[in-house]
């Protein structure tokens, strides 16, 4: 694509790498990303994606900003308490890119709406904060055929994995979904959430920049795709773990003999 001297001065740096040049950032601005909450993992994947040029964000999220939010979702500010997380994060793309533009979608997503939502984009990152949330998300995206970048933080532990319907992994086998690694969510008040258990405001920012290198990467097609491994982050202990997983044939959702065949299970 024809690039003004503007967006040559902005994007010089990818531009200048190899593996991006000029039509990886021409691949970046036009494609498409739903991110999933505007929180913790959120704000940092949606800084960065739109600092790289992603041309169109799509952000699902109904809540407002609380000064609690402020420690760790850095897009909001001081200013933006009550207001709509979509609407600050707009703003704030604003202010950072003027060749990217945030939809905002003032919602939950859930059964009725997922599979819509998701068809509207290439791809989606989760950064929800509840188990029923990132099965549905994950459920949504195998039906829609879109790769799905997803990060979970709690305390000062962080992983993150890409799930990708047409990928295979690097022995040539299909690639597993979220259901493959964790069947079901656990019961309820097993597993603490951010708001019980704490989490560390920086460690948000990490992982949800490793999150947004992950889709810049799987949108341009460069380097090697996260799908069928689990990387695992100890954030005291400051060690990295990567986890080859795979494809389990016995998957409600993708395995041989599937029983979960629409999102029924989630309404």
């Amino acid at each position: 694509m024809d690039f003004t001297e503007e967006q040559i001065n902005r994007y010089a740096r990818h531009i200048l790498l190899r593996e991006v040049g000029g039509e990886g950032q021409g691949k970046l601005l036009n494609s498409r990303v739903l991110v999933i909450g505007a929180g913790g993992l959120g704000s940092p994947v949606i800084l960065y994606l739109a600092a790289a040029g992603v041309g169109t964000i799509g952000v699902v999220d109904d809540d407002t900003v609380d000064l609690s939010n402020l420690q760790r979702q850095v897009i909001h500010g001081t200013a933006d308490i009550d207001r709509a997380k979509v609407d600050s994060a707009r703003d704030t793309v604003a202010a950072i890119n003027p060749d990217v533009t945030l939809v905002p979608h003032i919602t939950r997503i859930d059964a009725g709406n997922a599979l819509e939502l998701i068809s509207q984009y290439d791809l989606v990152a989760d950064g929800s904060d509840n188990f029923a949330t990132r099965f549905l998300v994950n459920d949504a995206c195998f039906f829609a055929k879109k790769p799905l970048v997803s990060a979970a933080i709690l305390r000062f532990d962080g992983q993150i994995a890409t799930y990708n319907p047409a990928a295979t992994t690097a022995d040539g086998e299909p690639a597993p979904c979220y259901r493959c690694i964790f069947r079901e969510a656990p019961p309820p008040g097993q597993t603490p959430s951010c708001a019980e258990a704490g989490v560390l405001g920086a460690l948000c920012g990490m992982m949800g920049s490793f999150q947004a290198t992950e889709i810049l990467k799987e949108l341009i097609g460069i380097g090697e795709s996260l799908a069928g491994s689990l990387v695992i982050y100890d954030g005291l202990g400051a060690e990295f773990r990567k986890i080859k997983v795979r494809r389990d044939p016995e998957c409600p959702l993708c395995g041989d003999a599937p029983t979960i065949t629409d999102l029924s299970i989630h309404a």
